[in-house]
Formats: structure tokens, sequence, C-alpha cells
């Protein structure tokens, strides 16, 4: 994928994160670590699930070796593999299994989000799905010491999911696709 592709895929991931996930305050997070440039976006282009797993090894073991002053997150993202969010949901599994085999679990952890991420028992298009929906297939590399100081900072920190669902709910479809228009 050319350099420009990738600006552009980073371009889109920083809008949907400054205007969704900061702007709603979906996570609270992102605003710290984004606005000290402590986010790396690393975009792949990993045709396969296997060379992903691969570049996701890397993007792990390059966070944990590197300090949380210079990068505290990743967002690792993948346009051109597992565009089917079962496909991605699968592989997750993987991602997971990735962490233990580095040895890394207890030190970092990986969340996801897709453009057509689907909440089980949720319909494609319930309003909930949103907050995990990013413009492409994002794997998202966490330290798990940055959580914790988070959630100590954050005490209702297991009411984010349902604040965030409460926040979609009242913005709506109409609402999500009116924060993106040019």
């Amino acid at each position: 994928m050319p350099q420009a592709d990738h600006d552009q895929v980073i371009a889109a991931t920083r809008e949907w994160l400054e205007k969704a996930v900061i702007g709603l305050n979906l996570c609270p997070f992102a605003k710290s670590v984004y606005v000290k440039n402590q986010v790396r976006f690393k975009v792949s282009d990993a045709a396969t699930p296997q060379a992903l797993a691969e570049e996701l090894a890397a993007e792990l073991e390059l966070l944990a070796e590197t300090s949380a002053d210079k990068i505290d997150t990743t967002l690792l993202i993948h346009p051109l593999t597992l565009q089917r969010f079962l496909d991605f949901n699968d592989f997750l599994d993987i991602a997971d299994a990735i962490v233990e085999e580095l040895q890394l679990d207890g030190e970092l952890q990986i969340a996801s989000f897709h453009p057509k991420f689907q909440f089980d028992g949720t319909g494609i298009n319930d309003i909930e799905n949103f907050t995990n929906r990013s413009p492409y297939p994002t794997l998202h590399l966490i330290r798990e010491a940055s959580i914790a100081r988070a959630v100590e900072a954050f005490p209702e920190a297991e009411m984010i999911y349902e604040k965030n669902i409460e926040t979609v709910t009242r913005l709506g479809i109409e609402g999500w696709k009116a924060l993106f228009a040019k």
C-alpha cells in the first residue's frame, strides 16, 4: 500500500478518534495520551491473517520494549485483511494467544474495533454497535498499567460501557453520520 494510502487511513482513524472516541468521551482515558502524542498509528499491509499475526507480534514486542512516555498505546490498523466482522472476531482468539505466547499477558491486552462491529445479541444496525465501530479493522494494543492508572482516576470505570450506549443512543445513527460529515 503506498504511503499516501497509509496517510489517508491514519487521517480517517485520527478523525474517528478525535470526533467519536475523544469527542463523545467514549473512552475517558484516550484524550490524555492522544494530546501527548503517545498513540502509535501503525497501518498494516498484511493481506492475510497469518501476516497480520506476525505484524501483531512485532507491534506487541515494540510496545512492551518502549517507554510509555514514548508510546503508551498502539492502534494497529489493517485495512487489507479481516474485512468480515466474524473473521475479525475469530482472529481475536489468535491475538490473545499471541499475547500469551510472548508472555505479555498481565502487561498488554488487546481491544477491538471494526467498521462492522456487532455485539452478541444485537442487530447489525443497532446503535450500540457504533461504540466499537472504527473506519478500518483495528487492534488496540493497551498497557495494563495504563488501564490501572486510568481506572484509579475514573472511579466508575465499569459504567463506561453503559454510558457509551446511552451517548450513542441519544446521538442516533443520523447524529453519528453527522459527526463525520465534511
